[in-house]
């Protein structure tokens, strides 16, 4: 009988017993908090945005695997409805429904099939359609329905500022740390509750879904790093998507590092990159782009830090 080599399947590779679509679900089961304040401060904007988005992706996806790519589609594993989630997260809720199938387009065959579908992926997918959104379309993209006036409105919402494009307008804005926390203010749909975040950053913990290393890394760069410029740490936490960003996508298994200290470089990096284009940079937020900026470092990371291996000997 002739020897079989092992077959490795494509990363992530997680070292427990749980399969890649159990770690998938339990993101998606961390995002409720999140989608439930985006629900109710949004109404019916939030959840057209949301359905639109996770039934795009999930189609394109389908539609690739089979018919582009030939093999056999696997969207039970909750990737794909983990992406149009995230997508959604990252838009505004008065966005019309065309452009939100135009990023799942982009986020699915450009960010993830293009480089072979999951495993594969440099840039993290969801990110990838927003980010081609907001360059593409500036406009619609930067308008932002202020949370409960906008509850059963949707293209006619009631829109405002965001505290992150106050400060780059007008130098500095004092920021209402308990709204921020419960959900208040104006932003994207599901970056708008810092409570709801962290109680998905809970879950991911115990769960043992994702480690501390890039959330707590990302969180205290961006503290540390803000006090050293005199910007207030705080404002810079909870206004934006940092948290949402530094919870939920910086995460991402195959778009991160793998070891501990890649992790927390990873981390430490996309902290100061947002903080920098906050202050400096044309766009009142960076968590994005400090995001696909690292993904792309990530494979230069795993590199150069990688752990030692069993039985290894340095020489003299």
């Amino acid at each position: 009988m002739l020897n079989r080599l092992p077959v490795i399947s494509l990363p992530p590779h997680i070292h427990t017993r749980r399969t890649v679509g159990g770690a998938m679900w339990r993101v998606v089961v961390a995002l409720i908090p999140a989608l439930l304040c985006g629900l109710w401060a949004f109404g019916l904007g939030a959840a057209a945005v949301t359905a639109v988005a996770v039934v795009s992706c999930v189609c394109f996806e389908y539609a690739i695997e089979r018919w582009m790519l030939g093999r056999r589609p696997d969207i039970a594993n909750g990737a794909a409805v983990l992406t149009g989630l995230l997508l959604a997260f990252n838009l505004p809720s008065c966005l019309p429904l065309w452009m939100v199938v135009v990023g799942s387009l982009v986020a699915i065959g450009v960010g993830k099939m293009s480089f072979g579908g999951l495993g594969c992926n440099i840039f993290n997918p969801a990110l990838v359609g927003r980010v081609f959104l907001l360059i593409s379309f500036p406009a619609a993209m930067t308008v932002w329905p202020l949370p409960i006036e906008s509850r059963y409105r949707w293209l006619d919402a009631v829109t405002g500022a965001t505290p992150l494009t106050l400060a780059k307008e007008g130098g500095g804005v004092p920021l209402d740390y308990a709204r921020e926390m419960i959900g208040l203010t104006g932003g994207s749909l599901g970056e708008i509750s810092a409570a709801a975040i962290l109680l998905g950053l809970l879950y991911l913990l115990a769960t043992r879904v994702i480690t501390w290393h890039i959330p707590l890394s990302i969180i205290l760069s961006v503290a540390l790093f803000s006090l050293c410029v005199g910007a207030d740490p705080l404002f810079q936490l909870l206004s934006g998507g940092l948290l949402l960003g530094a919870v939920f996508m910086a995460t991402d298994y195959v778009t991160s590092p793998m070891t501990p200290g890649g992790m927390i470089v990873y981390g430490v990096m996309i902290g100061i990159i947002t903080v920098i284009i906050r202050l400096w940079g044309s766009y009142p937020e960076g968590m994005s782009f400090a995001i696909l900026i690292m993904n792309g470092v990530t494979p230069l990371i795993n590199r150069y830090m990688k752990p030692k291996r069993f039985g290894e000997r340095r020489l003299a």
